[in-house]
């Protein structure tokens, strides 16, 4: 992450001309919009500092919190210096400070009722989703079908997987067409959990390296026009999460081919460790 943080923030100081924060220019420059002496210099803290914190090495400075971490108010102060608007500061902070990978207490998952539900459905794949499209756990088709078994965590992120992994075009046949609905369940989301900063940092992270899903989250699509063969389920004892259910038409091609794919799973793989 120490080199998506560099990048942000260079990105961030380039658009602000030295004029619009009330400094000289000083006749032609060698990069555009800010040094990072005036940065450090409009936000309070040492040029020394805010180059560490540029390379992602802000240890041992007393702006630090107890935990090592870099404080609130100097990632603030920095984002009033480079006028980030809400999705950006949250994305600042979430690269400054990085969590676990899905941002949740070691060994949270579904609960076994939940798992053995997924297990018992032999013939369809079927998962299941946090606040965040998340894939907390899956059955053996689901694994056959999508990896889930095999990938990092990042890489079951599903709006992550739809829009920054090049294999993700080839992996979907109709992928604009998924493109747009993994928008629109995303926007869903975030109406629903405002106060997530790992959603709006997630948010601020597709927006920043896919153009196509800053294009898709600028619109505003209409729900209803696409149709998915599948169900979403409300687990009721986790109100933050949803069991995914895919049910091909019986007798269709889609079926058969599951059944086949099926036959090469022999071994159930089951939650996330």
């Amino acid at each position: 992450m120490d080199g998506d943080l560099g990048d942000f923030l260079r990105s961030r100081r380039a658009r602000i001309q030295p004029e619009e924060v009330g400094l000289p220019s000083h006749g032609r420059r060698r990069v555009p919009g800010l040094r990072r002496e005036e940065v450090a210099q409009l936000a309070g803290v040492s040029v020394d500092y805010y180059i560490r914190l540029e390379q992602g090495r802000g240890a041992g400075d007393p702006s630090r919190t107890k935990s090592g971490g870099v404080s609130d108010a100097v990632l603030d102060a920095v984002a009033r210096v480079l006028r980030l608007d809400e999705t950006e500061h949250a994305y600042l902070h979430a690269v400054a400070r990085p969590r676990r990978p899905n941002g949740r207490p070691a060994g949270h998952s579904v609960r076994p009722g939940v798992q053995a539900l997924l297990d018992s459905m032999e013939r369809t794949p079927a998962f299941v989703l946090d606040q965040r499209m998340d894939v907390l756990a899956w059955n053996t088709l689901a694994d056959a079908v999508f990896g889930y078994g095999r990938a990092a965590p990042d890489g079951r992120s599903i709006p992550r997987h739809v829009f920054l992994d090049p294999g993700s075009r080839d992996f979907y046949p109709e992928w604009s067409a998924v493109a747009v609905q993994c928008v629109a369940h995303l926007r869903m989301l975030a109406g629903h959990h405002q106060d997530d900063r790992r959603l709006t940092a997630l948010v601020g992270e597709l927006s920043l390296k896919s153009e196509d899903f800053r294009r898709l989250w600028a619109d505003h699509p209409v729900a209803g026009l696409l149709t998915f063969p599948y169900e979403t389920l409300a687990v009721s004892a986790d109100p933050d999460q949803s069991l995914l259910v895919y049910t091909p038409e019986a007798g269709s091609e889609t079926e058969e081919r599951l059944r086949l794919l099926g036959s090469w799973r022999a071994t159930p793989v089951r939650t996330s460790s």
